[in-house]
């Protein structure tokens, strides 16, 4: 699994909002800014965000955007399921539906399957409000 540009990106981009907490709408612009972003690459990722619920935006004079709900409801897995084509380690285990036709002989599936299991697991456990306040969430947990 190789998280992109684009998932750490949009978590950058929640951070900012959550770090602003005013419940005002904040430019882009001014995202970009502090997060040292291209404006026209986090477009594509904030409308994916507010597409999926995550942001709300406002266009025109006073808009921009803000979280639609608190830092402690998003999860570092749920920002990168949106953002990502998959988290899983390998192909045979993404949700696609085509069922790997060695499934049933494979000595490695239980392998893969349980560090899908760990990473969804790990990620789902980190808040956005975690990593706020520490700036190193997840450092607590235990394999």
């Amino acid at each position: 699994m190789l998280v992109s540009t684009r998932g750490r990106y949009a978590l950058r981009v929640v951070i900012d909002l959550a770090n602003q907490n005013s419940g005002a709408y904040i430019p882009l612009k001014d995202i970009a800014d502090r997060q040292e972003i291209s404006e026209k690459y986090l477009e594509s990722i904030v409308k994916l965000l507010t597409k999926a619920g995550l942001l709300e935006g406002l266009r025109g004079k006073g808009g921009g955007y803000k979280l639609t709900k608190p830092a402690e409801e998003y999860t570092v897995y749920s920002i990168l399921e949106l953002t990502e084509d998959g988290l899983a380690p390998v192909s045979c285990l993404e949700c696609s539906g085509k069922a790997c036709p060695r499934a049933a002989e494979c000595p490695t599936l239980s392998l893969w399957k349980g560090l899908d299991d760990t990473i969804r697991e790990y990620l789902t456990n980190i808040t956005v409000a975690d990593l706020l306040h520490d700036g190193q969430g997840g450092n607590e947990y235990v394999i």
